[in-house]
């Protein structure tokens, strides 16, 4: 399986190449070259979640991981309470707040975690991410105490909530913090504009734990 940059489908990637890349060029996303519906949806739905989750990522990664690698990262990964909390006759709730962070972005965050950490091969790397409150923390838990990866969270000053941002600013070690005084749109934009300079990527060996990476995306 290759994944393409959609706004340049001519540059093409294996999975743990468009991980560690974060963005193609011109800031484009990458995405599997091709989506094949699965079979046996039944089968897939009487699994557990771990064994599931792992099926359909592998369906959708294809061999760039060895099933015994891909299933190391999502156990460790989804390694928190899933609950389907009862509402009313026929109808269920599923409580995806249960991680570390207390966000749905866990799953993501904690997933791009554990793939970085079999890709990088003792690689140093910048995680540069925005935040609006919630994806800071799941990133800062998701990599805290994570060898040769360092994380820079930017977040609008003020414009977070008490309990985010003691979730993310008071951890200390690899997580760095830093609040602008101005909104998300500013602080996502130092991101992109970060990428944008070559020596700067190079240097730091930048990448985004933003949902603009397809390990986020495809675990979420």
């Amino acid at each position: 399986m290759q994944f393409i940059n959609i706004k340049h489908p001519e540059q093409k990637v294996t999975f743990p190449q468009a991980v560690v890349t974060g963005l193609g060029k011109n800031q484009g996303l990458f995405f599997p070259e091709q989506l094949a519906p699965l079979k046996d949806i039944p089968a897939v739905l009487d699994m557990d979640f771990v064994s599931r989750s792992r099926l359909i990522l592998q369906h959708l990664i294809g061999e760039a991981m060895t099933e015994e690698v891909l299933q190391d990262c999502v156990e460790n990964a989804f390694n928190f309470p899933l609950p389907l909390a009862p509402v009313s006759e026929g109808i269920h709730a599923l409580e995806l707040f249960h991680g570390p962070s207390l966000a749905f972005k866990d799953f993501g965050a904690r997933f791009m975690a554990q793939c970085l950490g079999s890709f990088n091969a003792e690689t140093r790397t910048t995680i540069l991410t925005a935040t609006s409150g919630d994806t800071g923390a799941a990133v800062a838990l998701a990599f805290y105490g994570q060898s040769d990866i360092d994380v820079v969270v930017l977040y609008p000053k003020g414009k977070v909530t008490p309990l985010q941002e003691k979730l993310f600013c008071t951890l200390g070690g690899n997580i760095r913090t830093v609040a602008i005084e101005d909104d998300f749109d500013a602080c996502q934009a130092l991101v992109k504009q970060s990428f944008d300079d070559p020596l700067l990527v190079q240097t730091l060996g930048l990448n985004s734990a933003n949902s603009i990476n397809v390990a986020r995306l495809l675990a979420q």
